[in-house]
């Protein structure tokens, strides 16, 4: 069997094989905001297929942007929406509307106590956030704290609209921690436990970008993210399998996470993962279960226990390359002697 290589976001899983016959990505794309258009005027249709369609737009941004600063809600609200779609619909507009000066106002308005302005707001942002030019100024300008806001208390789709914004800010590097320390990890992981399944995979990609850094890791321990990720991979009908485990193998870098995993339950769940996954599914939870034993007799012996050895035997025989390197590695492991204790078992004892 053939291994393809999986990248996300410029970071290359090559601790993973993706060998089965899913074309969709393991994470939400958040590539624009995937809502539907929203409710205008017959009048206001017009300027929506103009905003859609014109050609020669600097003129309209400039107005548009103009409009943002209105003492109409309702002013506000098409100028917000109609730049939602500019941005959304031409990326080269992206750029001109953020020259434009559009960040600002757009941020003052995801602070709007009017929620359906609040939305439009966020929703902009977004869209905006896709190009990479703007993720800096875009973060400068002061819109990670009012992102974080709607996040909270926003509607569905701001909240939603909200983590993949946040995600976008994130793959700069130094926003990372600033993110986290805005209060940002509880509020994704609540929204990876209560959402619909769009809510749940873009609060997944955005906790896995935001816990490549270690402060943010903890964060999302001690917000009980372990409890939410172990009932998503138990549940294959969830459609979360593969992109909780990711968010997993993120985590298990602290010992902390590892503990948390193992009291939430993780250890059976990820055995019966190996046991009747797919082959990705297969490989992430072999990944899981040799982070957590490396450094532990204790958990070595729990996994064993579970019945770990033999599909990991027949994960060696079937499994995809990298698959069978992991769960070789791993049975090696489970079958030394057990008579000496880690370090990291004193966390636990």
């Amino acid at each position: 069997m053939g291994t393809e290589s999986y990248t996300y976001m410029g970071r290359s899983f090559n601790e993973f094989t993706i060998n089965d016959d899913s074309s969709s990505s393991a994470f939400s794309d958040c590539n624009s905001d995937r809502s539907g258009e929203f409710a205008t005027t017959s009048s206001q249709s017009r300027r929506l297929l103009i905003s859609c369609a014109s050609e020669n737009s600097d003129d309209f941004i400039r107005q548009l942007v103009s409009d943002l600063h209105s003492s109409s809600i309702e002013d506000q609200k098409q100028a917000a929406m109609e730049i939602r779609l500019l941005a959304k619909n031409k990326p080269e507009n992206r750029i001109k509307i953020a020259k434009a000066g559009a960040i600002k106002p757009l941020i003052s308005l995801v602070s709007s106590q009017d929620l359906q302005l609040q939305e439009y707001g966020v929703t902009a942002i977004l869209n905006l956030s896709l190009c990479d030019e703007n993720k800096e100024l875009i973060a400068s300008s002061g819109a990670i704290k009012p992102l974080v806001r709607a996040l909270n208390s926003g509607t569905s789709t701001a909240k939603e609209n909200a983590a993949c914004a946040l995600l976008r800010l994130s793959q700069v590097e130094e926003n990372k921690a600033a993110i986290g320390r805005s209060g940002a990890i509880p509020l994704l992981v609540n929204l990876l436990e209560t959402g619909g399944i769009r809510a749940k995979k873009d609060a997944s990609t955005a906790l896995y970008s935001l816990c490549s850094v270690k402060e943010n890791k903890m964060r999302a321990v001690k917000a009980g993210i372990m409890k939410v990720l172990v009932e998503l991979m138990a549940d294959f009908e969830s459609n979360m399998v593969d992109k909780s485990a990711y968010v997993v193998s993120v985590l298990a870098s602290v010992p902390e996470a590892k503990v948390a995993l193992v009291e939430e339950g993780g250890v059976p769940v990820l055995v019966e993962i190996v046991e009747v996954g797919s082959q990705r599914q297969k490989e992430i939870a072999a990944v899981i279960l040799l982070q957590i034993c490396e450094d532990s007799v204790a958990y070595r012996t729990m996994v064993a226990r579970e019945g770990a050895i033999p599909p990991l035997v027949a994960l060696t025989q079937s499994g995809t390359n990298r698959a069978k390197q992991k769960a070789e590695k791993l049975i090696e492991l489970l079958r030394q002697p057990r008579s000496t204790r880690s370090t990291s078992e004193i966390m636990i004892a």
